[in-house]
């Protein structure tokens, strides 16, 4: 494996940003297109499209009645589950609620000096869908991260669709353990039509939230409007701000840890430290030796992996700011200094002992980030996404009195003659001065 060392002075520095952002808008034609036959056929067809692409894709015959898990199954998988494993989901569930409790807002509302009643109601959502990947791979923390920020928000009803894979039980136990109300075994693009427009079994949600694949990105987004979307997830990123006090081995552990997602992921280090790059270097090539999803990680690292080596720490904070990734850590001597800087990030971690896994599975805090630069404007997932604002405006005859003429007069800028009428309405014997005509 060979990972670029690279100054921000080399010519080649812009180009290996400009590859980094490219890789984040990845849509393909032939994709999109296959995604919308999917969405219009479950349209059309409800449950039978369902069970047709859970054979075409999935290899799995499904009848209608199959399509939902029983509640019993979800028991049993909380009895099977062995006890080490629901210990952990267990604490990991109580830190998670207990992070997004910190989160809800509350309805208010203020009386002006005109007498006016002027608020805002917080309601949450009636149903919310959540999507879980499946398959091969098992995603526990993914259910606990998407359901239970909906869960405390108060959501009137949490609809999952997973196509559960060979480790089916862990997802079905944190999805009891979550608060889940009903569970569906379908996946892909046809789960998000499933649950955006509804059919005879998947009732129709208010909002879709969970990660997937570039199927179910293109899904999501396709869907959006009809329904509302968490945002569309991209590959893993992590900037990691070090300075040559950092440890490199923890530097390289980290970078790993975000590699080994996918082909896509991007893992870069930023120091001023060239020193500390050669250390970085020579601890990445030892660790890869050890890694599991080894072919994986090593085509992240070369093709979007740097140790970036700046004029400074505060070059790397504008980089860091510039590149606005998932993850940043601060490796450095006086973390807190710098922290106030870092403007663009979906999670900050500070110090060597706090590590993206801490954040992953059992800080509290949501694991589901902005990426893809949108962390820029973009918060991480939390209780506030399921939560909606409803204005609510009340005066009295004296207070609409008070505003009328200068609501007759803004209406009347506009052209809108009929709004002013509508005030007028409430005062017919007065005419009121000072309005253009």
């Amino acid at each position: 494996m060979r990972i670029r060392v690279i100054k921000t002075s080399d010519r080649g520095f812009k180009q290996l940003l400009g590859r980094i952002i490219e890789r984040r808008g990845r849509r393909e034609e032939k994709i999109e297109k296959l995604v919308r036959g999917i969405i219009r056929t479950v349209r059309q067809k409800g449950d039978r499209a369902l069970m047709h692409y859970a054979r075409l894709f999935d290899g799995v015959r499904l009848s209608k009645s199959a399509i939902e898990v029983k509640q019993k199954e979800m028991d049993r998988a909380m009895k099977l589950l062995p006890r080490g494993d629901l210990r952990v989901l267990s604490l990991a569930a109580k830190r998670i609620a207990a992070f997004h409790r910190h989160q809800l807002e509350r309805s208010w509302g203020y009386r002006d000096s005109l007498g006016l009643f002027l608020g805002q109601r917080i309601t949450p959502l009636g149903r919310v869908g959540v999507y879980v990947p499946g398959g091969k791979a098992s995603y526990p923390s993914t259910v606990l991260m998407n359901v239970i920020p909906a869960k405390v928000a108060g959501v009137g009803e949490i609809v999952m669709a997973s196509p559960i894979g060979k480790n089916g039980a862990v997802i079905l136990a944190a999805a009891r353990l979550a608060g889940v109300d009903r569970l569906f075994r379908i996946g892909g693009a046809q789960a998000i039509s499933a649950m955006a427009f509804g059919t005879e079994t998947v009732p129709r949600v208010d909002k879709i939230v969970g990660p997937g694949n570039i199927y179910v990105a293109a899904a999501k987004r396709m869907v959006f409007g009809e329904v509302d979307i968490d945002s569309i997830a991209g590959p893993s990123e992590i900037l990691l701000l070090a300075d040559a006090h950092a440890d490199p081995s923890h530097v390289a552990a980290d970078m790993l840890s975000q590699a080994e997602h996918d082909e896509l992921a991007a893992a870069l280090c930023v120091t001023p430290s060239l020193a500390l790059a050669r250390r970085v270097e020579a601890a990445l090539a030892e660790q890869i030796q050890g890694t599991r999803r080894r072919a994986i990680t090593i085509k992240a690292l070369e093709r979007y992996g740097a140790i970036i080596v700046s004029r400074g720490l505060s070059e790397g904070v504008e980089i860091a700011n510039a590149i606005a990734p998932e993850h940043v850590e601060l490796l450095v001597r006086r973390p807190h200094k710098w922290l106030p800087s870092i403007r663009n990030a979906g999670a900050i971690f500070v110090g060597p002992y706090s590590p993206p896994p801490l954040g992953d599975y059992l800080a509290g805090p949501n694991h589901v980030l902005p990426t893809g630069g949108s962390a820029r404007f973009f918060s991480p997932l939390g209780t506030y996404d399921f939560l909606k604002r409803t204005s609510v405006i009340h005066a009295g005859r004296e207070a609409l009195h008070a505003l009328a003429p200068e609501i007759i007069h803004l209406a009347r800028m506009e052209g809108l003659y009929d709004h002013a009428r509508a005030v007028e309405a409430r005062f017919k014997k007065e005419k009121f001065y000072g309005t253009n005509s």
